[in-house]
This record gives C-alpha cells, structure tokens and sequence, in this order.
C-alpha cells in the first residue's frame, strides 16, 4: 500500500511528463541583515511592550514604585513633627478610593514608565480636599504664547476637562516630569533609554518560544531525491501544505514521518553562534535594569549572588535611585501645596528603613561620641528637634 507521502507525490502512477521549467536550476542567493524593526516611541506602546509583556521591566517599576511609597512622609511646622496636620491627613488618605501608600505608588509608576506624573487637586474653600493621579497618557500640555503651559488637557474619549494655569503659575494640576534636553514640556522616561534592550529581549524570549512550539528542535530541509530531481508547483504547493497542517507546531510534536518515493528528511542543527541569542538576553536584561537605576543582583539576574555583594546593592539601590526620586517629588508636593499650607515642610522618614540601618547605626554611634558636641546639638545633628520643645509637647 502506497505510503501517505507516496500517494502526495504520485509515486506508482503514470502521468504525463512535467513540462514546466524546473527547480533544480542554478541558482545564487544572496543573503544580509535586514534592517531591526524598533517598538514605536511613543509611552502608550512602550508600556505595552514593556510593563506588560517584559518581566524584567514589570519588577523594575514595580521595586522603584513599592519602595518609594514605603518611606513615609513626615509634615512639619514651626520645626515640630505635626501628625494631625491637615497636610498629614491628606497624604495619608489623599481620596476615598486610596490610601497614601497606594496613590503614591501610582504617582512613583507613571513617572518611571512615562517619565511624567500628573496629579489633580480638589479644593474647598482655597484649600485641597483630594488627590488624585491623572494617567499621563491621556493629558496633554498647552502651550501659551510665551511658551510656558498655560493650561493642561485631560481626554477621556470625547470628553475633555481643561485646567488652566494661572498667570503666577498656580495651577489644580502638578507636573512632575523626569528631565528631557530635547523637550521643554514632557519627561524622559528610562523606559524610552530602555527601548533598543527591551526589543532585544522580547525577541530572544519570541525566539524561545516559538523553538518551543517547534518541538524544541530547529527545523529540517525535505530532500526529493526521486527521477528529474525537481518537484513539479503543485506537488511543492501540497506537499507544503500536507507539512505544515500534519507536522508543524506544538500539537505535532515528535509525531513520527514516513518517507517513501526519493523524500528524505536532514534536520538541522544549531550551531555555538546560533545560540549567542541566549547571552544577548541576559545582556539585555542588565541593560534594561541598568536604565532604570535596578542592580542586576535584586533581579535575581545571573552574577555575583553572593549575601554581601545583594546588601551592597540593595543599599547603593535605595541611595541612588529610591532616596533621590523620593526627595525630589517631596519637594515638588511642597512648591506646589505651599500657598494652602505656607508653614508646613515635607520630611522623608529614613530611620525606620531597614536597607540602611547599618549606616544609620554608624552616624548614631558617630555623633554619640563626639564630646564637644551638646545633646541638643547631638539631636539637631540627626534630625531631632531640641530635647526642651520635645518636652514641651
């Protein structure tokens, strides 16, 4: 009985001979690189690409924004840590729908993924009752005639709210951006830095997967050895067709092939160059970290994993990347806040984060020891107020 691949080619029946032009003809192919094929540079698709589709993006942020919002925020007045502030009672719960530490994860996400943040303000009575993070994507900046913004946009749909800025630049909106030379109005997020290594690693990990569906194993070449040496079209078309319907894909895995009538099968292999596609993504992750400020070690990225080198990194992390966006967005809530509160001052509680209790032990022990120094001068050297208001209060 003829077999499957047999009966496709017509092995065993007598046909007329084939009068097309073969395709065992000479011939010379010449191969290149083609151009990369770049994700759009616009946020939107990044944060696809990105924050949704890339596993080392999504820790990145998710590590900047959780441990920002961790430090608390302290409200200060006549040099006096104040808890029942009315500041203090707005940051801690800035809306009903979310708690401080939520809405400032929020704030901390979007500046890191589209290098802006915008935040609104609701006020009764000259004075702010509510806080609520506007998604970046949908705001838009106008530009007045001097340049400057002279109102924000904010576009859901059909639906457009417009915020303008007063001409002392007091505005219901504050726009925290992260530095861009080439833009006067819109931040640079690490993300955009990010763009040529993260392609890089969701193609490897594309790669991967589709290998995967091929049964782990590259592909083969079909030889057809039979008379005339050529496949006539339409037994190319359908025995291509009979391929990839019968034997291509996940589902066809290891399903065995039975080749009669001059069809051989020569898999392929991969060579040591064709697998550089596995360095060059542990490559790309360290890139992708490295742009936003991460240490490859927290990522759990292949290095040097040793317990101390993790607490160098965890601390050179919170000093060069947490502390410095945290301060800078403390400052810019207390620009924007101080004609509602003009005698209140942001803080960042430090002393209570574990990743630099051994350094703040060092400065304690430090200032303990210095005998010319007085107790109150001991207290101001570490951020306290004099033991005599503390009392006081």
């Amino acid at each position: 009985m003829p077999s499957f691949f047999s009966r496709l080619m017509g092995v065993g029946r007598q046909s007329a001979p084939e009068s097309k032009a073969s395709r065992a003809g000479a011939l010379l192919a010449m191969h290149s690189l083609g151009q990369p094929r770049w994700t759009q540079r616009t946020s939107t698709e990044l944060t696809r690409q990105g924050y949704e589709r890339n596993a080392i993006v999504y820790r990145c942020v998710r590590l900047i924004a959780e441990n920002a919002a961790s430090i608390p925020w302290l409200v200060y007045e006549n040099g006096e840590d104040d808890p029942t502030h009315s500041l203090a009672q707005l940051l801690g719960r800035p809306n009903v729908r979310e708690a401080g530490p939520a809405f400032l994860e929020a704030v901390f996400s979007n500046l890191t993924l589209f290098g802006n943040a915008y935040i609104e303000a609701v006020s009764l009575e000259d004075a702010p009752r509510e806080l609520h993070c506007l998604r970046p994507d949908r705001m838009g900046i106008v530009a007045g005639a001097n340049g400057w913004p002279s109102a924000y946009e904010y576009r859901i749909g059909a639906n457009v709210v417009r915020y303008h800025v007063e001409p002392d630049g007091r505005s219901p909106i504050l726009h925290l951006r992260l530095f861009h030379p080439l833009d006067d109005h819109y931040g640079f997020a690490p993300l955009h830095a990010a763009q040529t290594p993260l392609d890089v690693h969701n193609a490897a990990a594309g790669w991967s997967k589709a290998l995967l569906d091929n049964s782990a194993r590259p592909s083969g070449a079909l030889v057809y050895a039979g008379a005339g040496g050529a496949l006539s079209d339409e037994q190319f078309e359908r025995l291509k067709l009979e391929l990839d319907e019968n034997f291509s894909g996940a589902r066809n895995a290891g399903r065995p092939l039975l080749l009669e009538g001059g069809l051989d099968w020569k898999a392929l292999s991969l060579s040591p160059k064709d697998m550089d596609f596995a360095a060059a993504k542990s490559d790309a992750a360290r890139e992708i970290a490295l742009a936003f400020g991460v240490p490859p070690l927290l990522l759990a990225l292949p290095g040097d994993n040793t317990h101390s080198n993790y607490q160098e990194a965890n601390r050179a992390f919170w000093r060069q990347t947490i502390i410095p966006l945290v301060k800078r967005t403390q400052k810019s809530f207390q620009a924007w806040l101080a004609n509602s509160y003009p005698e209140a001052s942001l803080v960042a509680n430090l002393d209570g984060l574990e990743a630099l209790a051994a350094e703040r032990e060092s400065e304690w022990r430090r200032v303990g020891a210095a005998d010319f120094l007085s107790d109150d001068e001991k207290r101001a050297a570490l951020g306290y107020a004099p033991a005599e208001r503390k009392a006081q209060r």
